[in-house]
């Protein structure tokens, strides 16, 4: 995966119906590209109430602000204007009904319904922190979470309250549940009738740039979740560069972003960066990921921009995809992990769209002393904060601040990624730093090996990890899950097969020495595959 190099400067928040094209050349995007934070900003009332305005003054198209689908003739559209409306209703029960202040933290744990969007919209208006959950948690990862955050307030509905109900007087933080049901339930509040009640009528209080607007629990792809914090700036400025120039977005457009509420892309892709550019967000309720709902929704809503993860984009290649007509589609986008190199040239062919990654960070190269690296050398992926730090990066690990500070390194913040960068500027991603495999000497990132795997007919997934060894110190180790017309095949010969692949597509040194067949591979409730497990797992043998 290649990175341009790094924007050094920050968008101005004024312009709103400015277009852009993606095929703007990278100097021309660097002069765009300047700074504008404000000391006093807050979402809600700085962009959203903005964008009503320039709706009453029909200076927008008519797109709505939201867009939902329930797939099963439901619809929701609601425009800027309505959106401020019902979320200033739900300020109102934050703050009246459940008597939350400013600074108080609200777990958020619902599936993709109007009413995330308007909770989040809420709490932007109150100053309260929101902190969103997937509605994978079990019961002991609430109670982690409600412990760890100490928050004071949780949302949900009926399919979660009863593990909430399991766990709660475990956490004496929490002072009001709240229950987006249409029925009742013994010691929650219930949220539509409260909704119906609430006046519509809420002045947004006042925070500064820095002040903060949520947490995200980490994945845990490396150890247990930590709470990272952002700001109001963060968000609602710094993403102003990804609907801007990487999802290509202006007011015109439709874009619907695939992913799971309880996770911070959601955010990103969902709210911030589509209204920033005054964008409808359009969203399938979708209980279980789908490709052929994806398909048909891509064929029947007028959707002309696209974001899903790697995992999906390779699970829709292996459709044939020739009986559907995506006519308003112009732009793809993935994120989250590295895509293959072989998935993209496929959706290429059957679609005629390319993939555009995104990777959110601005970054530089440098080695273990802090010394930024020349051109070919790899090194750690960092962002310089001193003597100033971005008010786009997150602001710290919530109640931890060893945790934080050992994210430090000299003058900059080390993101736990490493790369290269060309001699065009180009950056080159090559794994986690965790990930990468150090054998008699050579440096090997996982991903690359990895993408020569799938690119063999037989392979599904691969996940590639060091596991010890007497000579070496330590080998490349590969779990691969295999296709089911290959699942009954000698798996002797099959593992040579794979290694002599492998030596083909990359370089030799790389392929790995030790594989092992396995049905599925150990993954994040995101779908992120969890290689730390795997590696423990090899290293404990020894």
């Amino acid at each position: 995966m290649s990175l341009r190099a790094p924007l050094r400067r920050s968008l101005q928040l004024c312009s709103w119906c400015y277009p852009v094209h993606a095929s703007l050349s990278y100097e021309a995007i660097k002069q765009q590209y300047r700074p504008e934070v404000p000391e006093y900003f807050n979402f809600a009332r700085d962009v959203l109430d903005r964008w009503t305005e320039v709706e009453k003054e029909g200076k927008k198209s008519k797109n709505p602000a939201l867009w939902w689908v329930d797939g099963a003739g439901e619809e929701v559209r609601w425009s800027f204007e309505e959106l401020g409306v019902l979320s200033r209703k739900v300020a109102n029960v934050l703050s009246d009904a459940c008597g939350l202040q400013r600074g108080d933290r609200v777990i958020l744990i619902l599936p993709r319904i109007p009413e995330w969007w308007l909770v989040n919209v809420a709490c932007m208006r109150t100053g309260t922190v929101l902190i969103p959950g997937t509605q994978q948690l079990t019961a002991k990862d609430i109670l982690h979470r409600l412990q760890k955050s100490k928050a004071k307030c949780i949302i949900t509905d009926d399919s979660v309250a009863p593990a909430v109900d399991s766990v709660g007087a475990e956490c004496q933080s929490l002072k009001v549940k709240l229950l987006v049901s249409e029925g009742h339930r013994a010691g929650w509040l219930n949220f539509k009738d409260l909704l119906k009640n609430a006046p519509s009528d809420y002045h947004c209080v006042t925070t500064k740039r820095q002040d903060p607007m949520a947490i995200y629990f980490t994945s845990g792809t490396t150890g247990s979740p930590k709470m990272t914090e952002h700001s109001h700036s963060s968000y609602g400025i710094g993403l102003t560069v990804s609907g801007r120039y990487w999802l290509d977005l202006t007011s015109s457009d439709i874009f619907w972003n695939t992913s799971d509420t309880g996770w911070a892309k959601s955010a990103w892709s969902s709210i911030f960066s589509p209204w920033i550019q005054g964008a409808c967000a359009f969203v399938h309720k979708m209980p279980h990921f789908d490709p052929s709902i994806v398909f048909e929704s891509l064929s029947r809503f007028p959707i002309t921009v696209f974001c899903s993860p790697p995992t999906a984009y390779r699970m829709f290649v292996q459709h044939k995809l020739s009986s559907y007509t995506f006519k308003s589609l112009r732009h793809c986008v993935s994120a989250g992990e590295p895509i293959n190199p072989d998935v993209m040239e496929e959706w290429k062919v059957q679609t005629g769209l390319d993939i555009h990654e995104g990777y959110g960070q601005t970054e530089t190269i440098i080695d273990e002393n802090s010394n930024i690296l020349p051109p070919g050398k790899e090194g750690d992926i960092a962002i310089r904060v001193k003597p100033t730090r971005s008010p786009f990066l997150f602001t710290c690990y919530a109640d931890d601040p060893e945790k934080t500070e050992a994210t430090i390194r000299g003058d900059f913040y080390v993101t736990g990624d490493r790369g290269i960068v060309d001699e065009d500027g180009y950056f080159w991603f090559v794994g986690r730093a965790d990930d990468v495999i150090n054998s008699a000497g050579y440096r090997i990132g996982p991903f690359e090996v990895e993408s020569a795997l799938v690119e063999h007919p037989a392979v599904v997934e691969a996940a590639v990890v060091s596991s010890p060894d007497p000579i070496r110190g330590e080998v490349v180790k590969a779990f691969v899950v295999l296709t089911s017309d290959y699942a009954s095949c000698d798996l002797e010969k099959m593992m040579k097969e794979l290694q002599d692949h492998v030596k083909k597509v990359t370089a030799p040194y790389k392929y790995p020495r030790k594989m092992e067949f396995v049905q599925q591979l150990p993954k994040t409730i995101s779908g992120k595959i969890r290689r730390n497990e795997l590696r423990q797992k090899e290293w404990r043998k020894d």
